[in-house]
């Protein structure tokens, strides 16, 4: 596809650089859920060969592509050029989409490629779109290429745990991960899950009582690790506040209690099907209005549009009284939000903890939460807490799926030529920063110790959420700076 086949009215037409607008716009049609990118590997196998690029999958399903260095630049040390293919898949409740057939549907809004109520994938998309782009552009001038384009980054990091130690053979790194246009990223946060679980017996509800679903929606959401101190609400954590104060005033059965999709996406929606005597209704519609005053009271500025409804619905078992009470409790003491602040970077977030889903039925289920720290030790510290909370009650609770943090080095050879090359660019120094998500830097890093690695990218907004958005001046600023990097590492 060129840009003149785009039709006059896709979002995509007459957008620059059009190579990789091109790219991106494939990667929309092609569903890349987490652990499912195997149509999307293999797509991408076929382009590569058509193109003459030497390929291979490695063991863990990350795709490896070659390119050759341009003439005359054989003995310049290689880059390894690195995203990941998976995306977070997040709607909002009203949307019919199947993530797993359906496309992405991007719009224009103005500087912005929207999509409006899922997520749009640019959170890797557009790494892997302009990682693609210099693949086949032999306009270019650069040494020797490898592509790295990883699988199962936003559900534990797979592609990059599992990374073969032979496969690599580049001096330096670009990860194109990031999401604020003007910096270069040199550490990141690691980062730990824990799944809580415990089963019981169903109870039936008592004769006569009426069955009641509880809806908190309308919150932003976002990436639990870049937008975790802004102060967004975690519809959970609310939700769980608000039952835990029902009870307080009349007696009450729950029968399920679901809400989030992802560990490492805040919940913006969560809902519960409760029980209790007809004549407690009208008390219910009065405590849940106060609670929705109250809540957007608190959270003005940050989730304005929190929304907490109630409609009948229909059970016929709960949770036992002392299962409910051991779940309500729990949720309401377990952690989420900023737990410190970093004293050798301020400014920036050093340990966080967002409790991202909850699956609960009248015999049982589990909540998962994603702890993350620049502080290695730090991130299990947290973690231990939150086993500890959960084993006062007998409540089985694991960790897994470590990933380590990616440790600064302000000394990078290679961040001293891409500042250059900025400064060239664009006439100003760019900031660098630590970043609070998890890039797969670290792992990578881990494993191919003499690998110098330096991470940017374009301005992407509401990563993990519906509404996510890439600012299209930033993609090609991005494209800009790639290109000049390339030619300039000697």
């Amino acid at each position: 596809m060129s840009s003149q086949e785009f039709s006059a009215d896709s979002p995509f037409a007459g957008l620059e650089p059009a190579s990789v607008w091109m790219h991106f716009a494939n990667l929309c049609r092609i569903p890349r859920a987490s652990k499912h990118e195997g149509p999307l590997v293999e797509f991408l196998q076929q382009w590569a060969s058509a193109k003459g690029l030497d390929n291979f999958v490695d063991a863990a399903g990350n795709l490896i592509i070659k390119k050759p260095a341009s003439p005359g630049r054989e003995q310049v040390p290689g880059i390894v050029l690195q995203s990941h293919l998976d995306m977070v898949c997040q709607k909002n409740s009203a949307t019919v989409h199947d993530f797993a057939r359906d496309p992405i549907h991007p719009v224009r809004r103005d500087n912005l490629i929207v999509a409006e109520d899922t997520t749009l994938g640019a959170d890797n998309g557009i790494g892997v779109a302009l990682i693609l782009a210099v693949l086949e552009d032999d306009s270019l001038v650069h040494g020797p290429i490898e592509a790295l384009l990883t699988v199962d980054e936003e559900a534990g990091m797979g592609g990059a745990q599992n990374l073969p130690t032979d496969v690599l053979h580049g001096k330096y790194m670009l990860n194109l991960d990031t999401e604020t246009w003007g910096e270069f990223y040199l550490g990141c946060a690691g980062g730990i899950y824990v799944d809580a679980s415990r089963t019981a017996a169903a109870t039936p509800l008592p004769s006569g009582w009426q069955a009641v679903r509880i809806e908190m929606a309308g919150l932003r959401g976002g990436h639990s690790g870049i937008n975790i101190h802004e102060g967004r609400g975690n519809a959970i954590k609310l939700l769980t506040r608000v039952l835990r104060n029902l009870e307080t005033r009349f007696p009450l059965r729950m029968a399920s209690f679901t809400g989030g999709t992802a560990p490492n996406a805040l919940p913006r929606e969560a809902s519960a099907v409760i029980a209790l005597e007809p004549a407690h209704l009208k008390p219910l519609e009065e405590a849940l209005a106060q609670w929705q005053s109250l809540l957007q009271h608190e959270l003005r500025g940050a989730d304005d549009g929190i929304r907490l409804t109630s409609a009948l619905a229909q059970a016929d078992a709960s949770l036992a009284p002392a299962e409910q009470q051991v779940w309500l409790q729990s949720l309401h003491a377990a952690p989420h939000g900023v737990k410190r602040m970093s004293v050798a970077m301020p400014g920036n977030v050093e340990t966080s903890n967002n409790l991202g889903m909850i699956a609960l039925q009248a015999t049982g289920g589990h909540c998962n939460f994603m702890v993350r720290s620049t502080l290695d030790s730090a991130c299990e510290a947290l973690a231990d807490e939150i086993v500890s909370l959960f084993a006062l009650s007998s409540t089985s609770a694991v960790k897994q799926g470590y990933y380590p943090g990616w440790t600064p080095n302000p000394a990078s050879p290679l961040l001293a030529q891409c500042q250059a090359v900025y400064a060239q660019e664009f006439g100003s120094r760019a900031d660098t920063q630590v970043i609070h998500a998890g890039l797969e830097c670290g792992i990578i890093g881990a494993k191919y110790p003499a690998l110098d690695i330096v991470s940017f990218g374009p301005n992407i907004h509401n990563p993990h959420a519906p509404g996510e958005s890439v600012e299209i001046d930033s993609v090609a600023k991005t494209w800009q700076l790639l290109k000049a990097i390339l030619q300039a590492v000697e």
